[in-house]
């Protein structure tokens, strides 16, 4: 699609910034590179030749304003959000356009639904959270399964991933999480978010994905976004995710490098599975997406995002989970060069070991 308009990306020259900048390209946008570090915005700019880039930082809000100027959107790929988020909010608020951003951080999170969905709900903008990997695909995965239900007693999250190397962007953020919980971990239990020392650790359960990932040890309570994002609009008071322990395990690991592309695309090799699942009463529902490389997925997720945004395809407007003002099963769907989908209606009621 040829759009020609200009989308500011906050932290363009970090990992996911740059698969965002190259989606945006693909689908016709024109990306306005924008960060913090000058000297890595230039090296950027010289590889994408005719795209503008502008320096800003969270702590100038004047600098903010000089660079979403003239931009039809923003999407902010600049973590620690804890620190990012709130300042770039208030420049799109200004500014009047829609705000996109790919944040794992359950506070990070929780604070832009506590203090923009009246604001943004009353400036007529939409403000899109966690529009990512972790937060927006499960959202729309939930969401999905759902279907015709009005409530259901649980949702399970299972992210099944074949590795884990993380970003520098994504150990700054763990550190910043850690810090605000002060060593609690964090669980939806009970219709509501709470945070509580566990000294025994998260448990390890079975988890029967399906082929060829097959039955994987998990972590059960390996808390994410999904959920600040699921109950945010359906009614669950139960909402668990999980992860496989190698994942895990390399995630925690001191000596654990860096994602590592391996096409012409950045992609790594990781693969990830996410199997999720939703009871009311007895019954089931389940879909299950496959795919490769948690960071390169989220540009998609993203970009689609604010395409949707700027064409008019929402449900609402302010602070709201892709689940919320998407059409999930069609957002989905547009997706299907990333993403496969197996939806299964009905299923049983699922059973831990």
């Amino acid at each position: 699609m040829e759009s020609g308009q200009t989308v500011a990306v906050f932290g363009a020259y970090g990992h996911t910034g740059r698969f965002v900048v190259a989606e945006l390209r693909e689908r016709g946008f024109v990306p306005l590179l924008v960060g913090r570090d000058a000297g890595r915005l230039q090296a950027l700019a010289a590889s994408h030749p005719g795209l503008a880039h502008r320096v800003a930082s969270v702590d100038d809000p004047a600098s903010l304003d000089r660079a979403l100027a003239g931009a039809a959107a923003v999407v902010n790929c600049a973590g620690p959000f804890a620190s990012t988020a709130a300042p770039v909010i208030e420049a799109a608020l200004r500014a009047g356009i829609p705000y996109v951003d790919v944040a794992a951080e359950i506070e990070a999170n929780v604070d832009t639904f506590t203090h923009f969905t009246d604001r943004a709900r009353a400036a007529g903008v939409a403000v899109v959270p966690a529009m990512a990997f972790f937060g927006g695909l499960g959202d729309l995965l939930v969401t999905t399964a759902m279907g015709d239900w009005t409530a259901a007693d649980e949702a399970h999250v299972a992210y099944g991933l074949s590795s884990w190397h993380p970003t520098a962007g994504t150990l700054a953020s763990g550190t910043v999480s850690r810090e605000r919980r002060a060593g609690r971990r964090v669980r939806y239990t009970g219709g509501r978010l709470e945070y509580h020392v566990d000294e025994s650790g998260l448990p390890a359960v079975e988890w029967e994905f399906p082929a060829p990932m097959g039955r994987r040890t998990v972590l059960g309570g390996f808390t994410m976004a999904d959920v600040v994002t699921v109950p945010s609009h359906l009614s669950i008071p139960e909402v668990t995710t999980y992860m496989t322990t190698g994942a895990a395990q390399d995630l925690a690991g001191p000596d654990t490098p860096a994602p590592t592309a391996v096409d012409e695309h950045g992609r790594s090799a990781q693969t990830f599975t996410v199997d999720v699942v939703v009871r009311s009463g007895d019954t089931g529902r389940r879909v299950v997406a496959h795919g490769r490389d948690i960071y390169a997925i989220s540009a998609p997720l993203a970009v689609e995002a604010v395409q949707r945004i700027l064409d008019g395809r929402t449900r609402t407007s302010g602070v709201a989970s892709a689940g919320r003002i998407f059409d999930a099963p069609d957002f989905l769907r547009a997706l299907s060069a990333h993403l496969s989908l197996e939806p299964c209606p009905e299923t049983p009621a699922p059973q831990f070991a």
